[in-house]
């Protein structure tokens, strides 16, 4: 069973929007919202997903300049 989430002072304006996104997906304001939470809280959160990158660097000493990871993008492309 779910539970119930309560969001206050949202700006209208943004409730708005977000009605209308929902009225073009054919969905309701609530089972759209309840869609995008459940997205949201699939992914990981950027800190989390950046402090397992860098426990991976530390943990097998593996350095990789931006300039590195650009070459290998351009090489790619050719």
């Amino acid at each position: 069973m779910g539970k119930a989430v309560t969001v206050r002072d949202v700006p209208e304006d943004v409730v708005k929007e977000l009605a209308t996104r929902a009225a073009r997906d054919g969905r309701s304001l609530q089972e759209y919202l309840r869609g995008e939470l459940i997205g949201l809280a699939s992914r990981p959160d950027i800190n989390y997903w950046l402090a397992g990158a860098r426990a991976n660097r530390e943990a097998f000493g593996i350095e990789i300049s931006t300039e590195d990871i650009l070459a290998a993008r351009d090489e790619d492309r050719r």
